[in-house]
């Protein structure tokens, strides 16, 4: 059986000239139970003491937790003036105590027990949005100014970066864009087609999977896949050059960040974007005609043709017009949470995570303002 673990025992003896013995017994170890210092503090306020002498005949064992008790006895024994000789304690002991005593604490690095008010956190939290709205529209401003050094001829960057750009947001996208796309277009025309049997009207999933597709589903869907795909991708390559000072290196030598690495990221979004949303539309529809076919046994020929008149250019249009400016928001939602990415490893990470947040925000407050815009145009 093992033994019952030694107690630890501290206790102050008081001698005739005022001076306070503190003998120490005992295994002062983590499995002990260890003496707590508020007892003997108590004791050293209320009774007048002119010395503190440290005694430690019955130690038998001790770990790191005696120094941090005679440590709180030390201090509280210099707020009152009272010397304190702790010179027969272990060597160990004596040497922790020296290096802890030999460098005062910095003031404000202990951590106060009451948590900040609600008000205070709330003001924090309202002025942080601010000042990231703030290098929000600086951001967008450097990026417009970009954008007209390119229509001047007098943007610096190169076109191999440009190309290796459009491969990445382009083609290397398909797999992804044709397997959401895919399922997305199953999910809407099978749900849709629930309902619409009620009435008989399964010939509508056409018109109800092609306008839904083309006009939100497609653009919205795939502006959501990019942002975690390329928009992260973005944050992560900036952020990681950030860390090591490549972008200084850019400004040093001259050459605009904005110009050599943000502006060919943002063209080659807004050029596979809009291709991607047109694949994006095709797979969906491909989706909604394949449960049209196979569950309600509506013929391709009759899906077509349903689609025919119910898509026209408008919307069509207006689904190229959002996956333009959905591209837009997520280039910007990427490159600038990697352009202002921190000096750590673990930064990185943060600023990736951050761009995917920013970029579906953007895009859902965009596509809620674009529709909101279209319906009231009757478009």
């Amino acid at each position: 059986m093992n033994s019952k673990p030694s107690a630890s025992d501290a206790r102050i003896d008081w001698q005739d000239d005022g001076v306070a013995c503190l003998v120490i017994e005992g295994e002062w170890l983590k499995h002990s139970r260890i003496e707590r210092s508020e007892r003997i503090l108590t004791q050293l306020r209320d009774t007048p003491c002119s010395r503190l002498v440290v005694q430690t005949e019955g130690l038998t064992d001790w770990d790191s937790r005696l120094p941090s008790f005679l440590l709180h006895v030390i201090r509280e024994c210099g707020k009152r003036d009272i010397p304190c000789d702790f010179q027969q304690i272990p060597a160990g002991a004596h040497d922790l105590l020296q290096l802890a005593l030999a460098v005062p604490e910095r003031a404000g690095a202990r951590r106060s027990g009451k948590s900040p008010a609600f008000f205070h956190g709330f003001s924090r939290y309202v002025f942080g949005l601010v000042n990231d709205g703030r290098h929000l529209v600086v951001f967008i401003g450097e990026l417009v100014l970009a954008l007209a050094t390119l229509l001047c001829g007098r943007a610096r960057f190169r076109g191999v970066d440009l190309a290796i750009f459009i491969q990445d947001a382009g083609p290397g996208g398909f797999v992804i864009v044709s397997i959401i796309s895919l399922l997305v277009g199953l999910i809407l025309a099978f749900v849709g087609a629930l309902q619409l049997a009620m009435f008989g009207a399964q010939i509508y999933i056409a018109d109800l999977v092609a306008l839904g597709t083309v006009r939100e589903m497609g653009p919205l869907m795939t502006a959501i896949i990019m942002s975690g795909r390329t928009g992260a991708a973005y944050a992560a390559q900036l952020g990681t050059m950030t860390v090591n000072s490549e972008i200084d290196a850019l400004r040093t030598m001259g050459i605009s960040p904005m110009e050599f690495l943000v502006l060919p990221r943002t063209l080659a979004l807004v050029l596979m974007m809009p291709l991607l949303t047109l694949y994006a539309c095709l797979m969906g529809i491909v989706g909604g005609g394949l449960v049209s076919n196979l569950a309600f046994n509506i013929t391709l020929i009759q899906y077509y043709n349903q689609i025919i008149k119910a898509v026209d250019l408008y919307d069509v249009s207006i689904g190229f017009f959002k996956s333009a400016v959905f591209a837009v928001l997520i280039a910007i939602a990427g490159c600038r949470r990697g352009m202002q990415c921190g000096r750590s490893a673990s930064a990185v990470g943060d600023a990736a995570t951050a761009s995917v947040v920013d970029s579906i925000i953007y895009l859902v407050v965009a596509d809620s303002i674009m529709t909101l815009i279209c319906n009231a145009l009757g478009i």
